[in-house]
């Protein structure tokens, strides 16, 4: 099965802003209403402002495109404590790809951020697409963006402490380095806080298209 992903930039340029909304309007996502939400009211403004920049994903289904996911991608500064390393293999990473503070024993480095990741649940077109194929598509964009501008070989994320959640990321190759307490205006999301996790891209993985 085919997929066409579409940089929400790009329809911008094209279509008035209330035919868009409009569009995006019917994605539904029951599991995370924090990630309904963002596309409905504010994937349009950010990808405006080059806060963020959304990635529409569709499919063919009865002889027409239509959504079944979507990802939304940014760059954000992160620390990360020594102690939270996994091993001292990705210590030293970390000494290549970031800086290091002595006095606060911890490490800081930019890095691309998956900042939603999402399936369609309207008519059943979740079922169009998994959950790995929807994170791999985001995570060969994070890499080839890395391949044209540098950046590192880091990637991460945040989601809500939910146990197959992150069994999922972790499955994907991400580990658990922080925990965030959620901003005042972070609504729709369980709990008070946000797991951090973080993944290291090996040479070979997801190599740029030819």
């Amino acid at each position: 099965m085919g997929y066409h992903i579409i940089n929400l930039v790009h329809i911008i340029s094209k279509q008035a802003e209330g035919r868009i909304k409009s569009d995006l309007s019917s994605y539904s996502c029951p599991c995370n209403r924090d990630v309904e939400e963002f596309l409905k009211t504010k994937a349009y403004y950010f990808a405006c402002t080059g806060l963020s920049q959304t990635h529409l994903v569709y499919t063919s289904y009865a002889t027409e495109l239509v959504l079944c996911g979507y990802y939304t991608l940014s760059t954000k500064w992160i620390k990360i404590k020594r102690n939270a390393m996994p091993n001292r293999r990705m210590a030293t990473r970390f000494n290549n790809c970031g800086k290091y503070d002595e006095a606060l024993d911890e490490y800081t480095l930019t890095a691309p951020l998956i900042g939603q990741l999402g399936k369609n649940y309207l008519n059943g077109y979740d079922k169009l697409i998994t959950g790995d194929e929807l994170l791999a598509m985001a995570l060969r964009s994070v890499r080839t963006a890395q391949y044209i501008i540098g950046g590192g070989k880091f990637v991460y994320l945040e989601c809500e402490d939910i146990p197959q959640l992150k069994k999922f990321y972790t499955r994907n190759g991400f580990w658990e380095f922080n925990r965030r307490r959620l901003d005042r205006d972070e609504t729709g999301i369980n709990g008070i806080y946000l797991v951090q996790m973080i993944r290291y891209f090996n040479a070979d993985e997801f190599p740029p298209d030819a």
